[in-house]
């Protein structure tokens, strides 16, 4: 009779349980309308500035990456192409959904504006309004690409100009071929080092949410919502419809996806758009949930840069659409078929005017010049801006994840099984969740490529 040792079976410690990150959001949401009121209510100053304070540190971490994460996002993402079979194809039906579903979300936008009236009984008139400080124009949109030197548009955060300084740099790197080789490895360590310093600020997102949501309550109230009640109403059932109805029947009829899957796996970008009210600033998370969902890296990095400068469906589609319609009620100005028909056009060809930057001052101003409309119309909309910003940008982040989805979809790229297993879980830094989960599995990391 033989006895066999059995190792002692040893408990591992129990984990704490993390937190979702949405649910920290909602807290922080939750925290900051509270203490919004309270501080509005009882007249606390000193809650009130340390919510202010709270929210601009939070912007301004973000802002602080914007202009190096651009031209190195714009610039890898260039040179990436190389490594993608049919490049030009890909680049080319990325621009072409691009146009399409803006053409969508402008169309909502109109229909909801004419539906409603949200001019008519707020009770504003022309006097209320104020030239804005920030203004576009075709002429300055299109001699504005240009930079007269390199540095200015990093310290004015010019972020077309940024742009194109990179779509050269990348274009002119892809011509060198192996000679640009030393630069461009340079160029991804900087990307890798500026998306590791974004992630600790997005860690930060719910502490900076209720300071930006307090804030948005001690500054403006509720009553103030009172005169926009419809217009507000539109931007939100605007973007609502299309990022829950035009979106998921995309995925379902032109991609032949399930539209939940999407959403489950894209949350934790659209949430965070939602309350950084940055495109950019978001662009880290938006890029990771896209290559989650199935979209091949190489495709991914060239796609949501691309779209975080240019694809606005929120706020260069539904809003400029809403807010000319809301304009022109105020100041008594008839609309037709041909203004209708420029809206859709600036919407569509100068969606780039937003660059990805909180507010779309200077997309509005670029639609209410092509339309002969008074720009002092954008000062009527000033006030209520921040929380209609929140659910634009949502809009537009959502946007920037779908279109690298159907268009991988479409190519026969897309990795099927990757999105169908698509969770909200957290999305970490870059290769943390690979090695986190490896080291769950005690299972080796192969050698990187």
């Amino acid at each position: 009779m033989s006895v066999s040792a059995s190792a002692p079976v040893t408990k591992s410690p129990s984990r704490i349980p993390k937190i979702p990150f949405w649910a920290q959001i909602v807290a922080g949401l939750v925290i900051g309308v509270l203490l919004g009121w309270l501080a509005r209510s009882q007249d606390i100053g000193w809650l009130k500035e340390t919510l202010t304070q709270v929210g601009g540190i939070f912007v301004q971490l973000l802002k602080l990456a914007v202009a190096p994460l651009v031209f190195f996002a714009i610039l890898v993402s260039i040179t990436n192409l190389r490594k993608v079979n049919n490049a030009a194809r890909l680049a080319a039906q990325t621009l072409v959904w691009f146009m399409i579903t803006s053409l969508i979300a402008v169309g909502i936008g109109l229909a909801i504006g004419l539906l409603t009236n949200p001019g008519s009984g707020t009770g504003l008139t022309p006097k209320d309004g104020k030239l804005p400080e920030n203004q576009g124009s075709w002429i300055d949109f299109l001699t504005g690409i240009i930079p007269t030197d390199v540095i200015t548009p990093f310290t004015e955060l010019n972020v077309l100009q940024i742009v194109f300084m990179a779509a050269v740099a990348g274009v002119a790197a892809l011509k060198l071929g192996d000679k640009a080789q030393p630069i461009l490895s340079l160029a991804e360590s900087v990307l890798e080092l500026l998306q590791k310093a974004l992630w600790w600020v997005i860690r930060l997102a719910p502490i900076g949410t209720a300071g930006l949501i307090g804030k948005a309550i001690v500054t403006y109230g509720w009553d103030l919502i009172g005169k926009y009640a419809t217009f507000t109403a539109d931007v939100y059932i605007g973007c609502a419809l299309v990022l829950f109805g035009v979106y998921p029947l995309l995925l379902a009829t032109v991609a032949k996806l399930n539209p939940l899957q999407f959403f489950k796996g894209a949350w934790p970008a659209i949430q965070l758009a939602f309350v950084s009210r940055s495109s950019v600033g978001t662009m880290p998370v938006t890029q990771r949930v896209t290559e989650r969902l199935g979209v091949p890296k190489e495709y991914a990095s060239f796609s949501v840069p691309f779209g975080a400068t240019t694809k606005m469906d929120g706020c260069a589609a539904i809003y400029p659409a809403l807010a000319a319609i809301f304009i022109a009620q105020i100041f008594d100005v008839e609309l037709g078929v041909k203004e209708y028909l420029l809206i859709a056009f600036v919407s569509v060809i100068g969606s780039a005017a937003t660059a990805g930057l909180t507010g779309a001052t200077v997309m509005l101003t670029l639609t209410l010049s092509t339309l002969g409309l008074p720009l002092e119309g954008v000062g009527l909309l000033m006030a209520i801006d921040p929380i209609l910003d929140m659910m634009r940008t949502a809009t537009n982040v959502a946007g920037q994840a779908l279109v690298p989805v159907i268009v991988s979809a479409r190519e026969k790229i897309l990795d099927v099984a990757a999105y169908n297993s698509a969770s909200a879980s957290p999305v970490d830094g870059p290769n943390d969740e690979r090695e986190t989960a490896a080291a769950e599995q005690k299972v080796t990391l192969p050698a990187p490529a």
